[in-house]
């Protein structure tokens, strides 16, 4: 069976996120997008953690349902300690099969934090010895670096990370079969270090409103069940992972270097060539995930493994529309144009992998379609994300609008005749 799987999305208890991430909403906006699966996320919540038995209901092997969509009890966790003389700062996503594996795991990790205060909480407590303990209370439990790029909370973060994964997982290194790659980094950049070449890369939305859940996403072929989807993670099956579903990793908000509140953006090389000192106030820029994978990778971009698995790089369909009609993406209007798409064309994944364009126009209008077609052949322009700041994707430029309008047309007229 082919599916989209989401596994790392926030509750409403976690902080700066939507009081709509509830099981009803998330549910309700995965049918949207033509996700199947979703991690539940913030299981070390204990009020999250009672909605999540009220709401669902077991499935099969480590599995959960609401209405028609599918959960696994998933939990991120900052862990923030000191080790071989530095502060770390590491997120870290929790993976358990069960209720009662979650309840021993929370008991676990009560000693170290106040799971009460975020849905994403605050751990003093090293990776590895987390890693040892959950193991131990349920040895199907397994856990997967968060984001493993981002500068200040990550593995590689530039500000507190390791420069590998041996440093921090040490003897448990063996343990760790699988990395997420982050907003701001797609495979094709953690495929310019080898060390990744037996670790399989992962893509989630880390949702904080439903709308953003799918932002990136994963592509199985298998049965939807906890113990199979572990199986393939570890085996690193082409045949059963089939892609990953990405952002433009410009887009994400620490892709380069530089200074929000100076408001400086730099390239990796520029960084280097100013020492990487931010020219207007003088002191060190946040480096950015393209520069940080430039520091520790070994190979030249292009390179692509023997068993690495593909990836699509997509943007929201709310964004395009948003660009397509000049408003914001969270407008009444562009809200009504995603539901009519998206329920005329069996949801959001649908329309941006699949759908004939001459459809799309059907259901929306020319200049959507033709702003599909040209993500989907990744005809887009990209302004960089930077610390803590998004980038910006144009689909059009503004100088060629007239002409893109004419374009456009053209094309429609064309998909007529056919």
């Amino acid at each position: 069976m082919e599916f989209i799987a989401d596994l790392h999305i926030h509750s409403k208890f976690s902080r700066a996120t939507s009081g709509d991430m509830i099981i009803p909403k998330i549910a309700e906006f995965a049918e949207l997008k033509g996700i199947n699966l979703v991690g539940t996320g913030d299981f070390t919540h204990p009020e999250w953690l009672e909605m999540l038995r009220k709401d669902l209901t077991e499935d099969n092997d480590g599995v959960y349902k609401y209405q028609n969509t599918y959960f696994m009890l998933t939990s991120e966790v900052n862990n923030i300690y000191t080790k071989n003389g530095r502060l770390r700062r590491i997120h870290n996503l929790i993976f358990t099969p069960s209720f009662d594996s979650a309840e021993k795991i929370n008991k676990f990790l009560a000693r170290y934090g106040n799971l009460s205060s975020d849905g994403r909480p605050l751990l003093n407590l090293d990776s590895k010895y987390m890693l040892e303990k959950i193991l131990e209370i349920n040895p199907d439990s397994y856990v997967v670096p968060s984001h493993i790029w981002t500068p200040w909370f990550s593995l590689f973060g530039s500000k507190s990370g390791f420069d590998s994964i041996d440093e921090c997982f040490d003897s448990l290194t063996n343990q760790i079969f699988a990395l997420e790659t982050g907003l701001s980094s797609d495979p094709k950049m953690n495929w310019m270090l080898s060390s990744l070449d037996k670790y399989t890369l992962v893509s989630n939305s880390d949702a904080h409103s439903p709308s953003r859940l799918g932002r990136e996403a994963n592509v199985f072929n298998c049965k939807i069940s906890y113990a199979e989807i572990k199986d393939v993670l570890k085996t690193k099956d082409k045949k059963r992972f089939l892609y990953t579903i990405e952002f433009f990793p410009e887009e994400g908000k620490y892709h380069y270097d530089g200074h929000r509140n100076c408001n400086v953006i730099f390239s990796p090389q520029d960084s280097i060539n100013n020492n990487d000192l931010c020219p207007v106030c003088g002191k060190q820029l946040t480096i950015g995930v393209a520069h940080r994978v430039r520091l520790l990778g070994d190979r030249e971009e292009g390179f692509i493994p023997d068993n690495a698995i593909p990836y699509k790089n997509l943007v929201p369909l709310e964004e395009i529309i948003a660009e397509v009609l000049d408003m914001g993406r969270d407008s009444l209007t562009v809200k009504n144009q995603y539901l009519k798409l998206v329920k005329a064309l069996n949801g959001e994944f649908n329309v941006l992998l699949s759908a004939p364009i001459s459809e799309i126009a059907v259901h929306s209008d020319q200049r959507t379609a033709l702003a599909i077609e040209q993500v989907r052949e990744g005809k887009i322009n990209i302004t960089p994300g930077y610390d803590g700041v998004f980038g910006e994707i144009n689909i059009f430029l503004s100088e060629s609008r007239k002409q893109s309008e004419k374009d456009t047309e053209q094309d429609i007229n064309q998909m007529k005749l056919f």
